[in-house]
């Protein structure tokens, strides 16, 4: 799943119950609010450990129903995309979340009995929501966070006619990142950029309404505010989670400086020295993104002189006409290769795996669990491309997730926390290596490690580009939900972030009713981002530690556990766990290590930092202007 997808469709029952780790906030729907009983029944005396029992097994038998039928709705409408399926979703959505609101509230009439472990953590995850008792605050927010979510929808740049021609047509978000992605041109590049940034003020005032209802909701569940309950889904106080992120970050700093350093270079040789300062951020239009979160469209400005080595994957691909159950099949091996079960038959009779000619239907890869059982599967509209084979071993990663916690009990059935759902798949197309591409014949040859620098360097624009923006986003949240930063300030503080993280600079001077942040869907939407971090944190973690099993003791991105029953089984063990632990518990079953540790992705990217560390040294001679 790529990191500008809201979520995975996962068990929504899961999604929705344990809040926090699922990233999402709740709240009743205004039409829901006059069926829901919003407020705890005023119980007889005081609570019991009986009676708590009783109230956490009636909750989860009742909200697991009604999320999946939720989430089958959700299902359709992605698959038949018309008025009466959205419709029918909203209502399904709208039933669960009035529920859910509800048992929220009255599970704070347990709160301080002492269950049995699996009980406690439980009622924990039921109380990690925000809920807004009152009507109107639930109709307003309501309202605020799908008109967000409309107007980013829609948002589109109008160029502004040249003098005597016609006025060219409005484009949308797509079109502006292809130009972003392909555009050489800086004049061109910043245009787009600041189009599409001059959208999301529209919004603005929408916004911070919106904040002062999420913390008010927040609040009302006992947290300080919306920052401090996400930050409280994480098995650890808010101010510890927060320390934690800014250590990871740390651990891998060094290894981003390194690249910032060699794409101020060569962009510098692009460009000119006019365009790209010597030192200080980067522009941020000039970075092949919109938001600076990726770089891997920079490659072919970046790429070490020496050929690439390896075969052309897509090429061989499409040179064997491999079509979209054939390119599940291989990932399906995969799994199977670690000691894992096959895939259920119903698995290849109901998943979407090629567009249909007949209708439009939601592309965008997303894995689903419809029954908390073995009703699996996938939504893809597969392409015979080496990305394609990587993200259909991503997707998978999540079905074998919740197949093997599918046996734990509804609240239990997610990720151990909202990063591991993400970084299973991911740990797993680490090991797409070529060995592993030999191993099942699609290629006939494996380079020597000399050549390994141009594709380490690839995903290093994607993933070490990326952890910075995986981090600054929510920590600008946490400002704004904690009042730190008001509506005024909202873009000083985002820009001061972008500059201290990712060393990227906006393109022109700040508007004084700016929302830049609200140029990133996951603003406008109000997703939680931190997940996203620690997902590439963590799949480098596991793969470590999955190499270790299986006894690997060479370079780490050359690593493929592909066939090793041994890591397969280490593995496994991890993902039955599913919610039902603390994750440092989860995070040790296939480590060893309670702690995240980023270190992994630098032993990864070892061959590469070195690389970068001596190309920056060479280039320092020819341009002895730029400053590391």
């Amino acid at each position: 799943m790529k990191t500008n997808h809201p979520m995975t469709r996962r068990t929504l029952v899961a999604t929705l119950v344990a809040a926090a780790c699922a990233g999402s906030a709740l709240a009743l729907p205004a039409s829901a609010a006059a069926a829901a009983k919003v407020s705890p029944a005023k119980a007889q005396g005081k609570p019991t450990v009986a009676e708590a029992e009783r109230f956490i097994k009636d909750a989860e038998e009742k909200l697991e129903q009604l999320g999946l039928d939720a989430q089958r709705a959700e299902w359709v409408a992605e698959n038949f995309i018309t008025i009466d399926t959205q419709s029918i979703t909203a209502q399904a959505n709208e039933g669960y979340l009035t529920l859910s609101g509800e048992t929220a509230l009255k599970a704070r009439r347990y709160k301080d009995l002492k269950l049995p472990e699996a009980s406690a953590r439980k009622l924990m995850l039921l109380q990690q929501t925000l809920m807004l008792p009152d009507a109107q605050d639930r109709g307003a927010y309501a309202r605020l966070a799908a008109g967000m979510t409309g107007a980013y929808g829609s948002a589109k740049y109008c160029p502004a006619a040249a003098a005597g021609a016609a006025k060219p047509a409005c484009m949308p978000l797509g079109e502006l990142e292809k130009v972003l992605a392909t555009s050489h041109d800086p004049n061109r590049l910043k245009e787009v950029w600041l189009g599409w940034h001059a959208q999301s003020p529209a919004y603005k005032a929408d916004y911070a309404k919106y904040v002062e209802l999420s913390n008010k909701g927040a609040r009302a569940m006992g947290y300080a505010d919306t920052g401090a309950l996400w930050r409280s889904g994480y098995d650890m106080s808010p101010e510890a989670f927060s320390s934690e992120m800014e250590r990871l970050w740390q651990q891998v700093k060094p290894l981003y400086d390194s690249l910032h350093t060699y794409t101020r270079f060569k962009l510098r040789q692009a460009y000119g020295a006019s365009v790209v300062p010597a030192s200080g951020p980067i522009p941020a239009h000039l970075l092949g993104n919109m938001w600076a979160q990726s770089w891997d469209n920079l490659y072919p400005l970046l790429k070490p002189a020496t050929k690439d080595g390896g075969e052309d994957l897509t090429a061989l691909l499409e040179e064997r006409k491999t079509d979209a159950v054939a390119m599940t099949r291989y990932a399906e091996g995969f799994y199977t290769s670690l000691g894992m079960r096959a895939l259920p038959a119903t698995f290849w009779d109901r998943s979407l795996l090629v567009k249909p000619r007949d209708r439009e239907v939601v592309c965008h890869a997303s894995a689903w669990d419809l029954d908390g059982k073995d009703d699996v599967r996938v939504k893809m509209c597969i392409t015979p491309t080496a990305e394609d084979f990587r993200v259909i071993h991503h997707e998978l990663g999540h079905l074998y997730y919740d197949l093997a916690y599918s046996g734990q009990s509804p609240m239990f059935k997610n990720g151990a926390n909202d990063g591991f759902h993400e970084a299973i798949g991911d740990t797993v197309a680490l090991s797409i290596t070529p060995a592993y591409l030999k191993q099942i014949g699609l290629t006939k040859t494996e380079p020597d490690p000399s050549q390994d620098i141009g594709p380490l360097l690839y995903t290093a624009l994607q993933k070490v580009a990326f952890l910075p923006f995986g981090y600054m986003v929510d920590k600008w949240r946490w400002q704004v939900y904690g009042g730190q930063v008001k509506p005024a300030d909202y873009d000083k503080a985002w820009w001061a972030l972008k500059e201290q993280y990712q060393g990227v600079s906006r393109p022109g001077p700040m508007p004084a009713d700016g929302f830049d942040a609200g140029a990133k869907f996951h603003v406008a939407s109000d997703t939680p981002y931190a997940r996203y971090f620690l997902a590439h944190v963590l799949q480098f973690q596991f793969h470590r530690a999955l190499c270790r099993e299986a006894g690997y003791t060479g370079p780490l991105n050359r690593c493929s556990v592909y066939g090793n029953k041994k890591a397969g089984a280490r593995f496994q063990q991890m993902l039955a766990m599913g919610k039902s632990k603390p994750w440092p518990e989860a995070l040790k079953a296939v480590t060893g290590e309670d702690r995240m540790d980023a270190t992994a992705m630098l032993d990864y990217f070892a061959p590469l930092k070195a690389w970068l560390d001596a190309q920056n040294a060479e280039l320092a001679k020819t341009d002895a202007s730029v400053k590391p």
